[in-house]
């Protein structure tokens, strides 16, 4: 007989002749105690069941929720990139002969010395450069290589800060249509600054107001504007995957309208090196 028909049984009406009040009162303890016991044996039953189903009461499982949940890989959010590039990114000023800024721009300190990659046409023409690290450092800086054919500079500052984080540069040989970037630099003299978007075309072509064409170029979409060029593209990962350098822009208005540009970090770094092209 299953449970349930056992319940009904214990409570069913008796067919049997007429019993005294004091018989009644008699038999119905003992059937009360087989209907107690009876319900404790089905709360056991459903709570094995539930137990089975979702988990032990002391590991509940989670139940759905309309937040966000960390993605099965672990990457970190866009937040926590920002969080750990920032102590890396660096303004960069260039001064005319009369020690006056005329033109300003993003670095990123791409190694333990302390060198700074950023795009050639920032310090291009620069009588002196001074760069200010994310704590306020500030130094005076020697054009240590350069490609203009890249629009690729590095910079060696004389002065550097207490604490000197570099980047952590990441493989750009292995990047694909559609990975998540991040954009960090001082646009629009907004200065750490950071934009998302994603790589939107791989080896692009994109020529500069100075007539210089660049080859091998990473599209995105993440918004960049004057004061962005030379700062760093990172990857999901946060690692540095690209160096911005150029922007689209159908007019002669110079701001972002959807397509940017960035060197490969792998040709950054060979250019930063002066292993392509004649330092200037």
């Amino acid at each position: 007989m299953s449970w349930r028909r056992y319940l009904w049984a214990m409570t069913a009406p008796s067919e049997t002749a007429a019993e005294s009040p004091a018989q009644r009162r008699r038999l119905a303890r003992p059937r009360r105690a087989l209907v107690v016991r009876a319900l404790v044996v089905v709360a056991l039953v459903l709570t094995a069941f539930v137990s089975f189903r979702w988990g032990s009461a002391d590991t509940p499982k989670a139940l759905p929720s309309a937040s966000p949940s960390p993605s099965a890989s672990g990457d970190p959010t866009n937040a926590q990139i920002y969080a750990a590039l920032a102590p890396s990114v660096v303004t960069i000023e260039s001064l005319n002969d009369t020690n006056t800024v005329y033109a300003t721009g993003t670095g990123v300190v791409a190694n333990a010395a302390g060198a700074i990659l950023t795009a050639f046409h920032v310090v291009n023409g620069a009588k002196s450069i001074r760069v200010i690290f994310a704590d306020g450092t500030p130094s005076k800086a020697d054009l240590a290589a350069s490609d203009p054919s890249m629009d690729i500079a590095a910079l060696t500052p004389a002065t550097l800060p207490t604490v000197l984080v570099p980047a952590v540069l990441g493989n750009s040989g292995r990047l694909a249509i559609g990975d998540s970037v991040l954009a960090v630099g001082n646009q629009l003299g907004l200065t750490r600054s950071a934009t998302a978007g994603v790589i939107s075309g791989l080896d692009r072509t994109a020529t500069e107001p100075g007539g210089v064409k660049l080859t091998g170029l990473i599209q995105f979409d993440a918004a960049v504007n004057p004061g962005s060029s030379g700062g760093p593209l990172v990857n999901h990962k946060g690692e540095t995957i690209g160096i911005v350098v150029a922007l689209a822009n159908p007019t002669a208005a110079g701001t972002f309208v959807g397509v940017g540009f960035a060197v490969p970090i792998g040709a950054a770094v060979s250019a930063g090196s002066g292993e392509r092209g004649p330092e200037q």
